[in-house]
């Protein structure tokens, strides 16, 4: 059957007006999923923070962005009472049509409030701005997931962020059908406990704490700000930030993750939706 008109993407913006490179890698991301698979792609963006704006139902794929400031404060906002709203009836749906799911990728920022609003694991200020090219470290789950099972362990991702989901709530996770996939670097040392790093909740809806769509042209521009560059030289030293930097050069690093994680996951919700119509 012709797939032509059939994809829609709505893309959920909850940078709240901040200037990012987040949004320029996902719609990079949508375009060259669109050309390699000879698709006619509607992609449609929705101001979540500044104007209150949600999708309806009518999307087959949902990716929801990064965004500044504290996932814990906006609990019970307008713009959060209609973005759950809107979580709520994904999941409703994708419970009475489930060969017609809608297919949700949530990034950093979304991932918090996800996780927060669900209970599905414990939302908290770090003790300092965790900024760079990270390792992450795949679980059991994590390496026969199809957003990572071709990446390295560690795979190695744009982080930054000043909160974290630690103390997943594992049984609630399994007891959906999902899996925690990631976390953060083990670092045996430091009495702290590691971060979340990615959870499948669902089959059909994922959320990851990095940024998969960041690549190094992006990343790059960020780094040679200054205030990025004080910040991650005082935080891992000099020697740290010129890894980073070379590390942008290398193909199994951020380039790998980023022509990885996002195609695998819309290349997955593609899958199911021809599934949908053949059926």
């Amino acid at each position: 059957m012709n797939t032509k008109e059939q994809i829609r993407i709505a893309i959920l913006d909850l940078y709240e007006g901040v200037a990012n490179e987040g949004m320029r890698g996902i719609r990079q991301l949508i375009e060259e999923f669109e050309a390699d698979n000879h698709l006619m792609v509607h992609s449609e963006l929705f101001d979540v923070r500044l104007k209150s704006e949600v999708p309806d139902l009518d999307f087959d794929i949902y990716i929801s962005t990064g965004g500044p400031g504290s996932p814990i404060d906006s609990e019970g906002s307008l713009w959060e009472r209609r973005y759950f709203t809107l979580m709520d009836s994904i999941q409703q749906h994708n419970l009475k049509h489930p060969d017609a799911k809608k297919h949700v990728l949530l990034i950093c920022h979304s991932f918090q409030i996800f996780c927060r609003y669900y209970g599905f694991g414990t939302v908290s200020k770090r003790k300092s701005t965790s900024f760079g090219v990270m390792p992450v470290h795949k679980t059991f789950e994590g390496h026969h997931d199809v957003l990572f099972r071709s990446l390295n362990d560690p795979l190695w991702a744009v982080d930054s962020r000043d909160y974290q989901i630690t103390q997943p709530a594992i049984e609630k996770i399994e007891a959906n059908g999902g899996s925690l996939l990631c976390i953060e670097k083990y670092r045996p040392h430091i009495d702290l406990e590691r971060a979340v790093m990615a959870i499948r909740f669902t089959d059909a809806i994922a959320g990851v704490q990095f940024h998969p769509a960041a690549d190094a042209v992006g990343m790059r521009m960020y780094l040679l700000l200054d205030d990025k560059r004080e910040l991650v030289i005082n935080r891992y030293g000099e020697q740290k930030y010129w890894n980073m930097l070379e590390h942008l050069n290398d193909p199994d690093k951020i380039m790998l993750t980023y022509s990885t994680v996002v195609p695998r996951f819309l290349m997955n919700a593609l899958s199911h939706r021809l599934n949908s119509i053949a059926l």
